[in-house]
């Protein structure tokens, strides 16, 4: 499984970004850099993670560095999946 494809993947449908999303990579920056990424968009972008992974996220285990950038949000995936 490549977790950062499929944050790619997740980002781009949650944000209905219409494929512009396949260009991202894990140095794109999500936080502040792509407007059509607001705090519902947060909300929603972890409920399809959790969906999608079979993951639970607590509200105190993310912050703003969490979704700073496509590879530290696929990081911290990665380690809920290690977890």
């Amino acid at each position: 499984m490549d977790v950062t494809q499929d944050v790619i993947r997740i980002v781009d449908e949650v944000l209905s970004l219409g494929g512009r999303g396949q260009s991202f990579t894990r140095a794109s920056h999500l936080l502040g850099s792509v407007p059509e990424f607001d705090s519902m968009a947060v909300v929603a972008l972890i409920g399809a993670i959790e969906e999608q992974f079979g993951i639970a996220v607590d509200d105190d285990e993310i912050d703003g560095q969490t979704f700073l950038t496509v590879g530290s949000l696929a990081d911290f995936v990665a380690a809920k999946l290690g977890a």
